[in-house]
């Protein structure tokens, strides 16, 4: 893998998860930048957002798992149904609990929406002109960003 072309800033981003998303437009300019001319920035930042994606995927599962329990637990009635029940219940709202703080805590959920934003912004620019011209000023706003 290739080293960094700027130490200090890849440090500093490094420090941050390589997250920007919370930055001012005009201070983020400079770390976009770096981000474009330096491959390795460019691909930790896509480990750290693929892993704070499969980590909320993960306690999705999770709870789910959870529930599906306890709805075999409620259906089947064991002899010991309530501690049971509510071990699946506690289980999935400790799952439930790790999605939310994964969630908050990292980047993510801005990822994906930066994703979303960009899909839009390529279908919006291969529109043709007549149908691009009837969209309302807000929303062509919000998708090409100027």
């Amino acid at each position: 893998m290739s080293e960094c072309v700027d130490p200090i800033v890849g440090k500093i981003l490094a420090g941050w998860r390589y997250d920007i998303s919370g930055l001012a437009p005009e201070m983020r300019e400079d770390y976009e930048d770096h981000f474009d001319g330096c491959a390795h920035c460019r691909y930790r930042q896509r480990l750290h957002r693929n892993i704070d994606l499969a980590l909320i995927a993960l306690a999705s599962l999770s709870a789910a798992v959870f529930l599906l329990a306890f709805g075999v637990i409620l259906h089947l009635n064991p002899r010991h149904a309530f501690w049971l029940e509510l071990a699946a219940l506690v289980g999935f709202a400790l799952s439930a609990l790790i999605w939310l703080g994964v969630a908050v805590a990292t980047p993510a959920p801005m990822a994906v929406v930066d994703a979303a934003k960009l899909g839009a912004r390529r279908v919006h620019d291969r529109l043709p002109a007549e149908i691009r011209d009837r969209l309302p000023e807000e929303l062509r706003l919000k998708i090409t960003g100027s």
